[in-house]
């Protein structure tokens, strides 16, 4: 079974909100159910499966500025800030936090609502500490 976790952190590494997919589906899909909880803020820093044009309006839409390079396929690239895109690690971090859980990194739960419940605990704390 294969998931993929999709996250959005603040800028002191502490996770705010979570949702899981299946691994094989695109990163849009994820894009999309964490778009209406992404809090007020001046950026929003992503990795290039986020690169999507209707992601980067509907964040100018709620004032937030976009640091997501273009995907390698794009016909007119992306300007982005390299120096603050640098910053992404943050969630990097954020998700080496969850796995040092180690029930959330070996995923030994089959049930995905089981495998959230245990990813939510592990965010609850990691949010605290």
């Amino acid at each position: 079974m294969n998931t993929k976790l999709h996250a959005i952190c603040d800028s002191k590494r502490r996770p705010l909100n979570l949702f899981v997919t299946a691994g094989q589906v695109s990163d849009y899909i994820g894009a999309r159910a964490l778009l209406s909880s992404i809090p007020n803020a001046d950026w929003l820093l992503g990795d290039r499966g986020y690169d999507a044009d209707w992601f980067r309006d509907a964040l100018k839409d709620k004032g937030i500025r976009a640091c997501i390079p273009g995907r390698k396929q794009r016909k007119t690239p992306v300007k982005y800030d390299k120096r603050r895109y640098k910053r992404r690690n943050r969630i990097e971090i954020m998700f080496g936090r969850l796995k040092d859980w180690r029930r959330v990194a070996t995923r030994y739960d089959r049930c995905l609502k089981v495998f959230l419940s245990a990813i939510a605990l592990a965010a609850l704390v990691i949010y605290w500490l």
